[in-house]
């Protein structure tokens, strides 16, 4: 094969890539755009997002998993909250709304026909930002 085949190859190659990267980042801008538009889940405290797609799937990010209870997802959300009884009324309604909230991220992305599954991940780099937020909160 002449060098000028190789490289001429190698460049569709690479073109395919690039486009191939470029389309998932369009895709998940896409469906992180429809998660903006709509009112319930955009006005909620923490923003639900798409992380990216693999394949039919959707990763989108979440404050609870098998290791942070909902209740560390709350505090981190309301620390108003963190003095209230674990009884109070008020957890039960915050429970309740995270996750009507996040049910209804994982349907405005199903719903758009790109994905046919949604996996949830636990927003680490968000507590993160959260925790050195609050250590280092300089308002007197």
């Amino acid at each position: 094969m002449s060098d000028r085949k190789q490289f001429i190859t190698v460049m569709v190659v690479a073109a395919l890539f690039v486009g191939w990267i470029g389309w998932r980042g369009f895709e998940v801008t896409h469906l992180n755009a429809q998660l903006k538009e709509d009112r319930v889940v955009a006005g909620y405290p923490y923003q639900h997002r798409v992380l990216r797609v693999e394949g039919d799937t959707a990763v989108i990010s979440s404050l609870r998993s098998h290791s942070v209870s909902t209740q560390k997802a709350l505090t981190a959300v309301f620390p108003g909250m963190r003095h209230l009884a674990d009884t109070h009324r008020d957890w039960q309604k915050a429970e309740r709304e995270l996750a009507q909230v996040q049910a209804r991220a994982g349907d405005l992305v199903l719903g758009t026909g790109r994905v046919n599954r949604i996996r949830w991940e636990l927003d680490e780099n968000w507590y993160h930002l959260q925790s050195m937020k609050t250590r280092y909160d300089t308002t007197f």
